[in-house]
């Protein structure tokens, strides 16, 4: 219990050192994590919207964009904060009560809430200022976050070890992982991606999530080939996988 106490201490601590360390005591900092997900939603909306008549989905090029853009930065933004979660606070760990996974488990709650906050102010906007109005399936949207959020921790903790052990991971991981916001659903409906090819794309979990959010957004989205179950499967298998390599490596986290 007195572990457990002290990890709670050390979390908020950590937190409250990362939120002036991002954010700093000016207001500018929370503005600009709000302005830079606003700015890539208007621009593809005043792109796509001058190139098609309507949106692949719904009357509304905004919310389409947004509900799609949002839902991959719970993982990505996920994955991009986290991965220097051991490598930015290493001097701390040179105090006995501050453990490696204190400073994942700190980034993870900032990260949350910075893009929750973000997603409920952009989209909230977006749906106001709509003519039709919208209802919304809390349950899928929820789902979908939730999913994402725990992929991108189960991938950062992995990363948190293999950047250290192998600096070379770090530069493939980036290239690999770069394309996945062309293919993962957030500028079109993998559905509507003919066969062959909707099979190949649905082997990505992160289509899942922004299938599985848009759907939260839109009643009548059918999401053919949606698998909640198969989403879940590997989001939780990457987190297992990730607590597991950062287990068995925090003797090297905390010494290198």
């Amino acid at each position: 219990m007195s572990y457990l106490t002290t990890h709670i201490r050390v979390v908020g601590a950590l937190l409250v050192r990362e939120m002036a360390t991002r954010f700093g005591s000016k207001p500018g900092g929370y503005i600009w994590a709000l302005l830079d997900p606003a700015a890539h939603i208007f621009l593809m909306t005043l792109v796509f919207g001058a190139i098609a008549r309507s949106p692949a989905l719904g009357t509304s090029f905004a919310l389409f964009f947004a509900t799609g853009y949002i839902a991959f930065q719970f993982y990505q933004a996920m994955t991009s904060y986290l991965n220097s979660a051991v490598r930015a606070n290493r001097a701390l760990l040179s105090y006995p009560n501050v453990a490696p996974i204190d400073t994942v488990v700190a980034r993870f709650v900032l990260q949350v809430g910075t893009t929750s906050l973000v997603a409920f102010i952009v989209l909230g906007t977006i749906v106001a200022t709509m003519r039709v109005g919208t209802t919304l399936h809390w349950p899928l949207i929820l789902e979908a976050v939730a999913m994402a959020s725990v992929f991108g921790l189960g991938i950062a903790m992995v990363n948190c070890v293999l950047f250290v052990k192998y600096p070379l991971y770090e530069q493939v991981f980036g290239i690999i992982n770069r394309p996945l916001f062309l293919i993962s659903g957030v500028f079109f409906l993998p559905d509507s991606i003919p066969a062959p090819y909707r099979e190949l794309v649905l082997i990505n979990p992160l289509v899942h999530v922004t299938m599985g959010f848009r759907k939260g957004f839109y009643p009548e989205y059918r999401a053919i080939g949606l698998d909640m179950n198969y989403l879940y499967g590997i989001a939780f298998l990457t987190l297992f996988a990730g607590m597991l390599v950062f287990t068995l490596s925090r003797k090297t986290l905390r010494n290198e």
